[in-house]
């Protein structure tokens, strides 16, 4: 969106209500998701982002209407990545990677062993779906 749009109610729902109907095949699971939960509540989405209020307050605001919005949690991509970009992932997101995955990793301590891991699994990677 254009920056002058941005500031408009009317034209953010409406780009909101395009971006959910025009895309229906080309959404995710997880996009589709959002969509369901935003549908609606757009003016209440529409007005804090107007006034260019950040994601993470414009979540708590949407959090007390319908908290499922916030919990929509995109996994993180995998695909392109070498070991020297996955050592800079927390151990938090190795450990969502390989629950994504559906791997435990028993007896791993390190975070080189959970990188070992999602490496050894790469070829569990699936879709987008969940």
């Amino acid at each position: 969106m254009r920056r002058r749009t941005k500031r408009k109610n009317p034209k953010i729902e409406a780009a909101l209500g395009d971006y959910c109907a025009n895309a229906d095949g080309k959404l995710s699971a997880r996009e589709r998701k959002i969509c369901y939960y935003i549908d609606p509540i757009k003016r209440d989405v529409a007005h804090p982002f107007s006034l260019g209020m950040p994601v993470d307050r414009l979540c708590k605001r949407i959090n007390k209407s319908n908290s499922e919005i916030c919990s929509v949690k995109f996994p993180v991509k995998t695909e392109n990545l070498e070991k020297k970009d996955l050592s800079k992932l927390r151990v938090k997101q190795l450990k969502s990677i390989l629950l994504d995955r559906g791997v435990e990793c028993k007896g791993c301590v390190e975070k080189d062993e959970f990188i070992k891991k999602v490496q050894d699994t790469e070829h569990l990677a699936g879709s987008d779906e969940f």
